[in-house]
Protein backbone atom coordinates (compact mmCIF):
# COMPACT_ATOMS: atom_id res chain seq x y z
CA UNK A 1 0.00 0.00 0.00
CA UNK A 2 1.11 3.03 -0.95
CA UNK A 3 -0.25 6.27 1.24
CA UNK A 4 0.11 10.01 0.35
CA UNK A 5 -0.69 12.65 3.27
CA UNK A 6 -2.27 15.31 1.68
CA UNK A 7 -0.58 17.64 3.85
CA UNK A 8 3.06 16.62 3.14
CA UNK A 9 2.16 16.06 -0.55
CA UNK A 10 4.14 18.02 -3.17
CA UNK A 11 2.42 21.03 -4.94
CA UNK A 12 3.20 22.91 -8.12
CA UNK A 13 1.71 26.29 -8.89
CA UNK A 14 0.88 27.88 -11.67
CA UNK A 15 -0.86 31.57 -12.01
CA UNK A 16 -4.05 30.79 -10.23
CA UNK A 17 -3.99 27.24 -9.91
CA UNK A 18 -2.11 25.01 -7.49
CA UNK A 19 -2.11 21.34 -8.28
CA UNK A 20 -1.60 18.62 -5.52
CA UNK A 21 -0.82 15.01 -6.55
CA UNK A 22 -2.36 12.54 -4.76
CA UNK A 23 -1.54 9.22 -6.98
CA UNK A 24 1.12 9.40 -9.75
CA UNK A 25 3.64 6.59 -10.84
CA UNK A 26 6.49 8.78 -8.90
CA UNK A 27 3.65 8.25 -5.92
CA UNK A 28 3.08 4.58 -6.02
CA UNK A 29 0.30 4.13 -9.06
CA UNK A 30 1.39 2.51 -12.47
CA UNK A 31 -1.41 3.28 -13.63
CA UNK A 32 -4.11 6.00 -12.63
CA UNK A 33 -3.33 9.42 -11.38
CA UNK A 34 -5.47 11.72 -9.18
CA UNK A 35 -4.88 15.35 -8.02
CA UNK A 36 -6.62 18.03 -6.25
CA UNK A 37 -6.95 21.00 -8.16
CA UNK A 38 -7.50 24.65 -5.93
CA UNK A 39 -8.84 27.57 -8.26
CA UNK A 40 -8.83 30.77 -7.50
CA UNK A 41 -11.64 33.19 -7.95
CA UNK A 42 -12.00 34.91 -11.28
CA UNK A 43 -9.32 32.26 -13.36
CA UNK A 44 -9.88 32.14 -16.62
CA UNK A 45 -6.37 29.60 -18.47
CA UNK A 46 -5.17 31.49 -20.87
CA UNK A 47 -5.61 29.20 -23.53
CA UNK A 48 -7.43 25.54 -24.22
CA UNK A 49 -5.52 22.77 -24.49
CA UNK A 50 -5.98 18.97 -25.43
CA UNK A 51 -5.32 15.38 -23.64
CA UNK A 52 -4.66 12.19 -25.52
CA UNK A 53 -6.90 10.28 -22.34
CA UNK A 54 -10.06 10.91 -20.96
CA UNK A 55 -9.66 13.27 -18.49
CA UNK A 56 -12.23 13.15 -14.84
CA UNK A 57 -12.99 16.37 -12.79
CA UNK A 58 -15.35 16.01 -9.77
CA UNK A 59 -15.84 19.57 -7.88
CA UNK A 60 -15.47 19.58 -3.94
CA UNK A 61 -16.26 23.05 -3.49
CA UNK A 62 -17.03 26.04 -5.42
CA UNK A 63 -17.56 26.57 -9.16
CA UNK A 64 -15.58 25.65 -12.52
CA UNK A 65 -16.15 25.61 -16.33
CA UNK A 66 -13.55 23.70 -18.19
CA UNK A 67 -14.73 25.78 -21.73
CA UNK A 68 -15.18 29.45 -22.36
CA UNK A 69 -18.52 30.50 -21.96
CA UNK A 70 -19.15 26.65 -21.06
CA UNK A 71 -21.44 24.88 -18.04
CA UNK A 72 -20.67 25.68 -14.51
CA UNK A 73 -20.25 22.83 -12.32
CA UNK A 74 -20.61 23.04 -8.49
CA UNK A 75 -19.95 20.84 -5.78
CA UNK A 76 -20.82 17.44 -6.21
CA UNK A 77 -20.55 17.70 -10.43
CA UNK A 78 -18.55 15.47 -12.15
CA UNK A 79 -16.98 16.20 -15.55
CA UNK A 80 -15.65 13.81 -18.03
CA UNK A 81 -13.86 15.24 -20.91
CA UNK A 82 -13.14 12.88 -23.92
CA UNK A 83 -9.67 12.49 -25.20
CA UNK A 84 -9.31 15.06 -28.06
CA UNK A 85 -12.19 17.88 -26.72
CA UNK A 86 -10.53 21.18 -25.32
CA UNK A 87 -10.17 21.91 -22.02
CA UNK A 88 -9.95 25.57 -21.14
CA UNK A 89 -10.46 26.00 -17.35
CA UNK A 90 -12.47 28.82 -15.38
CA UNK A 91 -13.34 29.80 -12.35
CA UNK A 92 -16.22 32.08 -12.08
CA UNK A 93 -17.07 32.24 -8.64
CA UNK A 94 -16.00 34.48 -5.90
CA UNK A 95 -14.95 31.61 -3.89
CA UNK A 96 -11.61 29.17 -4.30
CA UNK A 97 -12.72 26.02 -6.21
CA UNK A 98 -11.18 22.41 -4.94
CA UNK A 99 -11.42 19.50 -7.74
CA UNK A 100 -10.02 16.14 -7.77
CA UNK A 101 -9.09 15.12 -11.48
CA UNK A 102 -8.60 11.61 -12.07
CA UNK A 103 -6.78 10.25 -15.19
CA UNK A 104 -4.71 7.43 -16.42
CA UNK A 105 -0.50 7.44 -16.02
CA UNK A 106 1.35 8.19 -18.78
CA UNK A 107 -0.94 10.94 -21.04
CA UNK A 108 0.16 14.20 -22.67
CA UNK A 109 -1.34 17.38 -23.49
CA UNK A 110 -1.29 19.57 -26.42
CA UNK A 111 -1.37 23.29 -26.27
CA UNK A 112 -4.27 24.42 -28.88
CA UNK A 113 -1.57 25.72 -31.16
CA UNK A 114 -0.81 22.20 -31.73
CA UNK A 115 2.56 22.39 -29.07
CA UNK A 116 3.35 19.34 -27.65
CA UNK A 117 3.13 19.91 -23.52
CA UNK A 118 3.88 16.56 -22.69
CA UNK A 119 2.82 14.75 -19.32
CA UNK A 120 2.50 17.45 -15.69
CA UNK A 121 5.20 17.03 -13.29
CA UNK A 122 1.80 16.75 -10.99
CA UNK A 123 1.07 13.38 -13.18
CA UNK A 124 4.86 11.85 -13.56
Amino acid sequence: MFVTRGAEAPTFDLPGVRFTPLAAPTLGSADLCLWRLDVDPGLESPEAHVLDQDEIFVVVAGTISLSIGGMRLTAGDAAIIPAGEPIQLSNPGSEPATVHVAIRSGFTATAADGTSIGTPPWAA
